[in-house]
């Protein structure tokens, strides 16, 4: 039996009229903005401790220090940048 992390949820984005149902992030989760187009991610909070996870996390420290344009956590990386170095650590 090993640790599984859960699969990554994509949640669409909407305007920021107020939270709907579609923004809310459930508790243990956290919203992060990846790729040109910002699409958002809905990602466990245990992702952060991982070491790839890092790498990125140290990324968006360096480009966007702690003002990042959507609002939300946004990592400087294309889409499948990300889904490769999550698909790892769902793989674990």
């Amino acid at each position: 039996m090993g640790f599984h992390l859960p699969r990554i949820r994509r949640a669409s984005f909407v305007a920021r009229q107020g939270v709907s149902k579609s923004m809310q992030v459930p508790k243990g989760y956290l919203a992060v903005y990846v790729g040109e187009q910002f699409k958002r991610f809905v990602i466990s909070m245990s992702c952060l401790n991982h070491p790839s996870f890092q790498d990125l996390l140290d990324k968006a420290e360096e480009e966007f220090g702690y003002n990042h344009p959507m609002g939300g956590l946004t990592i400087p990386c294309t889409e499948d940048v990300f889904l490769d170095i999550t698909s790892q650590m769902n793989g674990l």
